[in-house]
């Protein structure tokens, strides 16, 4: 074989292997009632519940923050983030964890939140001046 070749074969192995484990990040999401059913890691994305109680002290545990989401099927059910609590996390407009059920509980070891744009009242203003134009 020639040494093209052999680079050529190595390449696509390497290629085949990202995308195998990029595969493992690429699940659709979930819902509590799924993950109450799964032994395996679930990712829910769901709103916010702001009339609920969060609570984070650092000074207790600095890698536990509680809130609770309502999924998209509606369902509320009380998370606990393994981690610190982000900053602005009660802007958020959607939230997507992951995690499994622990009981009634679900234990996120990952979120991930979708803010309102900074930019979006400058974004209204140009598309009104784009249509006036």
């Amino acid at each position: 074989m020639k040494k093209i070749h052999i680079v050529a074969v190595i390449m696509i192995a390497a290629a085949i292997g990202i995308l195998i484990s990029a595969a493992d990040d690429m699940s659709t999401y979930g819902t509590f009632a799924e993950a109450e059913m799964s032994a395996q890691k679930v990712k829910i994305a769901g709103q916010l519940s702001k009339d609920k109680e969060m609570y984070y002290n650092p000074e207790e545990d600095p890698n536990y923050f509680s809130f609770f989401i309502k999924d998209s099927k509606g369902d509320e059910r009380k998370v606990v983030l393994l981690a610190a609590k982000p900053q602005d996390f009660e802007l958020s407009e959607q939230i997507v964890i992951t995690g499994q059920m622990d009981g009634s509980t679900f234990v996120a070891t990952d979120l991930l939140m979708k803010c309102p744009s900074k930019y979006q009242d400058e974004e209204v203003y140009i598309k009104g001046k784009e249509t006036q134009g």
